[in-house]
């Protein structure tokens, strides 16, 4: 990654504004109240780097109850773990009571929290020392661990010793390599070390959790950077259906573009594993515990690009897949380096005679009557012939002409 790739601002008060503007009434209660309140997290990390800041969290100083005594409207999304939602002004505030945290028996969740009232105390807990920043309500930044050293160094550090982290919560350690994805950054070393120890930690998490990381990395601005990581640390090992993978994640890393959608993610993914078979692609993704939408366009995707590597494409192929799909799966040939007809792919969605099976003008009644028999299997056939032929144009769709249609071709 480029020197100078991101503006960090060093020891400097960051401008309030945006999201952060936005909430400074939250902050400012809580002090008004003689407690402490703090941005924390990714958006004053985001902040730093000159990137914009979507949502902003508040720690502080005061105890649940404390906190919910202070505000109008609240509701408890977490308050076990100190955590109070603060409706304010038509907006909605996560705010968390500092805390420290118990032994992890299961490497994911606290035994038990603490509820202190100091930040530093609060701040050890973080994953990575990038993460672990605070702002007051005048932009000025609380750094305990030198995260602006590294994020000017672009550097992903575990806060404290990476490995007592890792074994408090494994998926920190795909949090790193996602982030040298999303940033461009490197693994520190001792980080790196205590990851490539502590890799098979990772079959303690949920699957769900991991693949959320996943995507997040392989939809990051610097996705070779990320891949990479996940290689050398053996983090790809403990992943679903990828431990024997990794010369298909290789070639997965080369993509030269961002994907923009997650079932991109997944589509090539299956793709650069050279999966052929619709119902192997499905299970792998299963295993991924990922939704049945998601499921399905990821398999369309990969059979559309198996499709075209032997075929053009036509009216009944587009009907079949969707136009979305369509389009989706020549800009993925693009993004693997194999020939695509975008051309050609928005003539044919242009003018496709229907898009669903509702819009032919023929039913089994229709059938039925012309021939005077009952419907059977024959009919289902028959339909589905029609269909086919409005599609790719063979017949008009009007109900007297596909009557003639399918008698002249002896499907009725």
């Amino acid at each position: 990654m480029p020197e100078g790739a991101y503006p960090v601002t060093m020891s400097m008060i960051v401008p309030i504004k945006g999201e952060f503007e936005k909430a400074i009434p939250v902050l400012e209660t809580l002090q008004a109240a003689g407690f402490e309140a703090y941005f924390v997290g990714g958006s004053v990390r985001d902040a730093l780097l000159g990137k914009s800041v979507n949502d902003v969290d508040i720690a502080t100083s005061a105890f649940p109850e404390e906190i919910k005594k202070l505000f109008n409207k609240t509701v408890d999304v977490g308050i076990e773990h100190g955590t109070v939602m603060v409706l304010l002004e038509g907006e909605s505030y996560e705010v968390t009571t500092f805390r420290t945290e118990s032994t992890y028996q299961d490497y994911r969740r606290p035994d038990s929290v603490t509820f202190v009232r100091s930040l530093e105390e609060d701040l050890k807990r973080r994953d990575l020392t990038i993460n672990a920043f605070a702002m007051d309500n005048e932009g000025r930044i609380q750094d305990f661990f030198d995260g602006e050293k590294d994020l000017k160094q672009q550097i992903i550090r575990a806060v404290g010793k990476p490995e007592e982290r890792f074994n408090e919560d494994a998926l920190r350690m795909m949090r790193a390599v996602r982030f040298a994805s999303q940033l461009g950054f490197h693994l520190e070393a001792d980080t790196f070390y205590a990851i490539v120890v502590n890799a098979h930690l990772l079959e303690n998490i949920a699957v769900e959790r991991i693949q959320v990381e996943f995507v997040k990395m392989a939809m990051g601005d610097y996705l070779l950077q990320g891949m990479e990581a996940l290689f050398t640390t053996n983090l790809y090992q403990y992943c679903p259906g990828l431990k024997h993978g990794k010369l298909a994640l290789r070639r997965f890393s080369l993509i030269p573009a961002k994907l923009k959608k997650e079932r991109h993610v997944w589509a090539l993914l299956l793709y650069f594993l050279g999966i052929q078979n619709p119902k192997e692609g499905q299970a792998i993704l299963r295993h991924w515990r990922l939704s049945n939408k998601i499921i399905s366009d990821s398999v369309q995707l990969l059979e559309l690009i198996l499709y075209r590597h032997h075929l053009p494409l036509n009216h009944y192929i587009v009907y079949r897949y969707t136009p979305t799909l369509i389009w989706e799966a020549e800009e993925l040939l693009e993004v693997i380096k194999l020939p695509s007809d975008k051309q050609t792919a928005a003539k044919l969605i242009n003018t496709i005679p229907i898009l669903e099976r509702d819009e032919i003008d023929i039913d089994g009644k229709a059938i039925m009557n012309v021939v005077n028999a009952r419907g059977g299997r024959w009919l289902g056939e028959a339909i589905a012939m029609a269909e086919k032929a409005v599609v790719l144009g063979a017949v008009e769709n009007d109900q007297q002409a596909i009557l003639n249609w399918l008698q002249k071709y002896k499907y009725i």
